[in-house]
């Protein structure tokens, strides 16, 4: 069972991201503040939870958080700083939205650039230990989701809208046939689909 939050002293903030591995789009992060004591059924990490699960309980996340916010590193500056700084920057920008200030922040993950004057924690596995990174998780996939799927529409030749930008087999070899879009990172490598058959059959 999931904990509500990882200290009771200070307010605090889960934070989360969503995208980091993927060759389009942008990488979406997501910074939640629940009440205290807050449960919610079926709350866990985003990535245990199906996508009709994830779209039910985001707007009970949005409704019933004492504050959240989503925001975003586009593919542009993916390119220009490194996916991981990216993920850094979309967490502040996150957090730097929220309209009521946290006192303490809960990282999912083991790094993070230290927002300033708020101490955090790092927790490798947070999304499946505490609602609030939960939470975030689900903030920053459903909404990320949206997006690609909306992109989906400019540009359907890549099925955004089932890999939301993953590197999934489809959407490599649509790459290589037809080249990157305007939204692809280029500085992430596309290996040709039929090598990872390969070895994974080896």
């Amino acid at each position: 069972m999931l904990l509500s939050c990882f200290q009771d002293d200070f307010l605090e903030a889960g934070c989360d991201e969503a995208g980091r591995g993927c060759l389009a789009g942008p990488v979406f992060a997501a910074a939640v503040i629940l009440p205290k004591g807050f449960i919610l059924e079926g709350l866990n990490d985003s990535k245990q939870l199906s996508h009709e699960q994830r779209d039910m309980l985001r707007p009970i996340i949005e409704r019933e958080a004492l504050a959240w916010a989503v925001a975003s590193c586009d593919h542009e500056e993916i390119d220009r700083i490194n996916i991981l700084n990216a993920s850094f920057l979309a967490m502040h920008r996150a957090i730097k939205k929220l309209h009521t200030p946290p006192e303490y922040l809960v990282i999912d993950g083991n790094r993070f650039k230290a927002y300033p004057q708020i101490p955090h924690s790092c927790i490798i596995k947070g999304d499946g230990k505490y609602l609030n990174i939960a939470a975030a998780s689900i903030l920053a996939k459903t909404h990320r989701d949206e997006f690609m799927s909306n992109l989906h529409i400019e540009y359907p030749e890549y099925g955004w809208q089932k890999n939301k930008g993953y590197p999934t087999i489809a959407h490599r070899k649509a790459v290589i046939e037809i080249g990157l879009s305007p939204f692809h990172r280029k500085t992430f490598t596309v290996s040709a689909p039929q090598l990872d058959l390969f070895s994974n059959n080896a």
